[in-house]
């Protein structure tokens, strides 16, 4: 054969080949996967997931479908981490608080250590995650995990001392259930879904969480006072994580996309966060809302109140074959070194 034909042929094989590889790769029917989110559709945590969703489809070039479920609608907040365990849903988004005892490397992120804003509790948070390694996640792929900024007291009637909050019922989860308790109040346990009604009916006086909630959950509607009490400023840790098989059945240049894209995401849930509390304050005083700052006697007085609550979780943990000395010690390093 000559030169010329032989040239011919060959681009001849390579167009074809191109065509087959093409229409292979067409023919690819894309990954299908169930999100589970138990923040409301409204909410800005759950728009931050959705662009997140939207962005793995864009870089995987739709290789990856994602379908959202909002407000705990496929599976409940305190049973999302098991459904995703199952299989019941791909993905998952809630807090560690909601199933407290199980997660008790993590439950360290959560005590009352003086968190100056979401970014840095969400950098925080994914930092500690890493260093440790927890073996209690290892049933699950983690994606990520963010946090909220310093969770403030949010009450019907003013809160200026201790002695104002003495007995109050004061809804809570986790270990904000023990901050609450140490201030001497009565803490409620509930999700931040039943929290509106249970305010608006009087069931409880009032709750311990970030100013985005003011807004987000439109608690800001149904109190009249928050008390800024940083010194004793607390997060709650929220998990994203995947389905151990569904991860592991994902070629690797797809788990390379998720990898990305949740380390870029870390940060947009964090300022998110931020902005929702900026939001939360605007809308509760525009609403009338009083704000109360601690004067720094008082201040201290909250932070010594709150001490035993970081003491019985070295002690539990201990009990539990884990260093939870070594918890807080990292966690308040991490704090100091990303403010």
């Amino acid at each position: 054969m000559k030169p010329f034909k032989r040239t011919c042929a060959a681009l001849a094989m390579l167009s074809i080949a191109a065509v087959f590889s093409s229409m292979a790769f067409a023919a690819e029917k894309p990954v299908k996967l169930n999100y589970s989110v138990f923040f409301p559709p409204t909410h800005s945590q759950c728009k931050a997931a959705e662009s997140w969703a939207k962005e793995i489809e864009k870089r995987s070039k739709g290789r990856v479908v994602i379908h959202v479920f909002p407000g705990g609608t496929l599976t409940k907040a305190n049973v999302c981490y098991d459904g995703v365990v199952t299989g019941i849903s791909d993905i998952g988004m809630s807090c560690f608080a909601y199933t407290r005892g199980r997660f008790p490397v993590m439950e360290a992120a959560d005590l009352p250590l003086g968190y100056p804003d979401g970014l840095t509790a969400t950098r925080v948070v994914n930092s500690y995650y890493k260093k440790m390694q927890p073996k209690e996640l290892s049933d699950v792929q983690v994606l990520y995990v963010h946090a909220h900024g310093p969770g403030l007291l949010h009450t019907k009637k003013p809160v200026k001392n201790l002695t104002d909050l003495k007995k109050m019922k004061i809804r809570s989860t986790g270990l904000s259930a023990k901050v609450v308790s140490a201030l001497g109040a009565v803490p409620v346990a509930m999700e931040q879904g039943e929290t509106y009604e249970s305010l608006q009916k009087g069931v409880v006086e009032g709750t311990i969480g970030p100013v985005e909630v003011l807004k987000g959950w439109r608690q800001g509607e149904v109190i009249k006072s928050t008390t800024d009490c940083n010194d004793v400023g607390y997060t709650t840790a929220m998990f994203v994580v995947m389905n151990k098989k569904k991860w592991a059945a994902l070629p690797e240049d797809l788990k390379a996309v998720f990898t990305q894209v949740s380390a870029e995401w870390v940060d947009v849930h964090g300022k998110e966060w931020d902005k929702a509390d900026k939001e939360g304050l605007e809308f509760s005083k525009g609403r009338g809302n009083a704000v109360i700052t601690l004067p720094p006697a008082e201040s201290a007085r909250w932070a010594k109140a709150v001490e035993p609550v970081l003491d019985e979780y070295v002690a539990d943990a201990k009990k539990k074959g884990i260093d939870g000395k070594a918890c807080v010690t990292t966690l308040k390093s991490l704090i100091k070194g990303k403010k």
